[in-house]
């Protein structure tokens, strides 16, 4: 009676051996793409030219570095699952705009890297529940207006930086919910010196130069080069209209048809082969190249499974037969 509990035994442990495969295929030791620690704590996926985010990220993940890469989408439930990370590296993307709600479920966020993208607007709520955030970074985008309120849940920020936008005016009341701050950097952006709601910024940074980096560089976009700091009410005494604050820029949540491998080589491939042969597990996005090495690496993992699972139940079926 031994043979066929020995064969169903190594029926189980193949099919152990193969989910496990598929679940750690993430990480480079497993034939994935991403590095990753032994606690499985900490993903690092930079510098891999993704242009998706993988789906399988482990949900204890604290520390998750997608930086240097090609994102320039993001699905709204790409972090959902990941309610204990910590630290989230998206610099050095093209990311265009953020879907509503994509960061909602980050509550134990400490420090969030979003520059160096090509972000337009913010919208509204954006960062509403990360309440423990402490290091904002958004230098270097394009970010031409800010949602009223768009800090007003921060109040452990300390770090922010919005240098190299294209801001004209923030918001009155932007930054008086930030009592933790202690860093702000506001240099290089056209602040627009001529309309009275600059007054705000004037004020704020007047009574906050410990905080204000370079309080003298936050200058007017116009040819005289004025401090914000030194405007006064004549200078400022235009009524603007302030630009829309409070509708943010659409994102779809496909990712486009095609695959790019590097910077002058493309390649389209049907999303739902993709599904059917790889068994990718976001419906919405297609794998990028690494991600296609991770999947055959787990689709031959599997075939050799299947293959030992055969010879398995033809042993049983002998050991059957012979009794």
């Amino acid at each position: 009676m031994m043979g066929p509990v020995l064969a169903a035994c190594l029926l189980i442990i193949l099919s152990t051996a193969w989910i496990s495969q598929a679940n750690e295929a993430l990480c480079k030791k497993d034939g994935g793409v991403c590095s990753c620690n032994n606690n499985k704590n900490s993903v690092d996926c930079s510098s891999k030219r993704l242009t998706a985010i993988p789906s399988n990220i482990p949900a204890d993940t604290k520390k998750l570095e997608l930086g240097y890469n090609k994102l320039s989408s993001l699905p709204n439930m790409a972090f959902h699952r990941l309610t204990k990370l910590r630290l989230l590296y998206l610099n050095d993307n093209k990311l265009q705009a953020l879907p509503v709600g994509v960061f909602d479920h980050l509550v134990n966020l400490d420090k969030l890297y979003l520059n160096k993208n090509q972000l337009e607007s913010l919208p509204p709520g954006i960062f509403d529940k990360l309440t423990k955030l402490t290091d904002l970074q958004l230098y270097q985008n394009k970010l031409h207006s800010l949602p009223e309120g768009v800090f007003g849940k921060l109040a452990e920020l300390k770090t922010l930086d919005l240098q190299i936008n294209q801001l004209r005016s923030v918001p009155k009341g932007a930054f008086d919910s930030l009592s933790s701050l202690s860093l702000v950097t506001l240099n290089d952006n056209p602040w627009d010196c001529s309309c009275n709601d600059i007054l705000y910024l004037r004020d704020w940074i007047d009574d906050n130069k410990d905080k204000v980096t370079g309080a003298q560089d936050a200058a007017c976009g116009d040819q005289q080069s004025k401090a914000v700091l030194e405007i006064t009410e004549k200078d400022a005494a235009s009524d603007c209209v302030s630009p829309n604050t409070t509708t943010a820029i659409p994102i779809g949540t496909m990712t486009p048809a095609s695959v790019i491998y590097d910077d002058i080589h493309e390649i389209k491939v049907p999303q739902e082969n993709f599904q059917k042969f790889l068994g990718y597990q976001e419906p919405d996005h297609l794998p990028t190249q690494p991600q296609c090495l991770m999947s055959i690496s787990g689709y031959l993992g599997l075939m050799m499974s299947l293959m030992l699972t055969s010879a398995a139940i033809l042993y049983v079926f002998h050991f059957l037969k012979k009794a």
